[in-house]
């Protein structure tokens, strides 16, 4: 997983609360107690799928971990604002929904464990 620093989506918000608001443009969902782990993928996207199992894994190992995926197709709005440019890209989001790693492509499980370390 890629960089250190707090990122900002296009309109300077750090957060990615659940509603719209202060916190962020929203991602309709509810986030993790401790972290949330964010992907953005398409149908026909062979990594996606094997993103989402790593993902998954993660978050079952994890307590209070939540894997989201949003479908980047139906939700052009956000990946816009977040200047999402391939798929799958995997935010990793501390408990007020601050992302604080992301990453493009296909993640190893043993980075995104490490990203998380970031986020709890």
């Amino acid at each position: 997983m890629e960089g250190r620093e707090r990122v900002r989506d296009r309109d300077g918000r750090e957060g990615l609360g659940a509603g719209e608001g202060p916190d962020g443009p929203g991602l309709g969902v509810a986030l993790g107690e401790r972290a949330t782990l964010v992907q953005f993928s398409t149908a026909f996207c062979a990594p996606c799928r094997a993103t989402r199992r790593v993902l998954a894994e993660v978050a079952a190992l994890v307590p209070g971990v939540t894997h989201v995926e949003i479908d980047a197709e139906a939700r052009l709005d956000l990946v816009r604002r977040l200047e999402i440019e391939r798929t799958p890209t995997v935010l990793v989001l501390d408990a007020r929904g601050r992302v604080v790693r992301r990453a493009a492509g296909q993640p190893r499980k043993a980075d995104v464990i490490a990203a998380l370390g970031e986020a709890v």
